[in-house]
């Protein structure tokens, strides 16, 4: 009888790993190969001029120095944190008030809440030229400017305008995202534990501050990081609505990288760039996975 149990878990161990191989190569294809030669090419001088010859050159970390030398980096870097704690603020503070006033019961919470979801579900591109419409010199905000009085600025053209037009536009998707999982941590929060405070006499404002930010740690912990992840790596909006103009002022790494592999033709460079995107983003990561393995212990 034991024999034939541990036939079976053989057996089945077998079968798992029929189902995990073609998706670990899959996976080792799509992702590792891309980006492990993206790490050997970071190291090399790899541009126009020799990409075809295969006369490229091993530099170790010269482009990484060059690139912090380099004062428009500098600013780039800068602009992808600024971008990125910006709109978690804004998407996380709208996007919770929103998740506890449709946790509540009430007869149009879900038609209103899917009406604000559809901004959510609509394609990135399509966000971008939306916004670009919308913060044109003769588009939609200038135009309610105007009519009451206030000449409007250039949005999109203008160095301290031009951050503000993305990062509201990137919100716009970023609060349904934040409400959405908000209201399922919500959810799950025991009704009792509310009716015991209110008994005891809590205050809303105490029933807010020791029983749902503590139920809801978790929860928050995950929508900080998953906005983190999502909105740091940002390049579609950016490149959609300004280019990363003007003067490099909605310049993020993604859209740097991009700028400099395939407008300049420094691909090292360029690769380069998109590792330092790699390394914030893997330290931001297994900051994440400690906390869950903290919450789990």
């Amino acid at each position: 009888m034991k024999k034939m149990s541990l036939s079976m878990a053989g057996k089945r161990r077998r079968e798992a790993y029929c189902f995990i191989l073609p998706a670990f190569f899959y996976m080792i294809l799509v992702l590792g190969y891309p980006l492990v030669y993206n790490i050997i090419l970071s190291f090399k001088n790899v541009n126009v001029k020799n990409l075809t010859k295969g006369g490229s050159v091993f530099v170790g970390f010269q482009n990484y120095i060059d690139l912090f030398q380099n004062a428009t980096f500098r600013l780039v870097l800068k602009n992808t944190f600024v971008f990125t704690i910006a709109c978690l603020v804004f998407q996380f503070t709208i996007g919770f008030i929103f998740a506890l006033f449709f946790s509540q019961k009430f007869k149009l919470s879900g038609p209103i809440r899917g009406m604000i979801l559809v901004s959510y579900m609509m394609p990135m591109s399509v966000t971008g030229l939306l916004g670009k419409n919308i913060f044109a010199n003769a588009g939609l905000i200038n135009d309610l400017l105007s009519k009451i009085g206030i000449a409007g600025p250039e949005w999109l053209v203008n160095t301290s305008t031009s951050m503000i037009a993305v990062i509201i536009m990137n919100c716009w998707v970023g609060i349904p995202f934040n409400m959405l999982l908000l209201v399922s941590g919500l959810t799950n929060i025991p009704g009792d534990v509310y009716e015991s405070a209110s008994i005891d006499g809590a205050t809303w404002i105490q029933r807010f501050r020791y029983i749902t930010l503590p139920l809801m740690k978790g929860s928050i912990f995950s929508v900080l990081m998953l906005g983190f992840i999502y909105t740091f790596r940002a390049f579609d909006l950016m490149y959609i609505m300004t280019s990363g103009g003007p003067l490099n002022s909605t310049d993020v790494l993604g859209t740097y990288s991009y700028t400099l592999s395939f407008t300049q033709f420094e691909f090292s460079k360029g690769s380069a760039v998109a590792m330092v995107l790699f390394a914030c983003l893997f330290i931001v990561g297994l900051f994440y996975l400690r906390l869950l393995s903290k919450e789990d212990d």
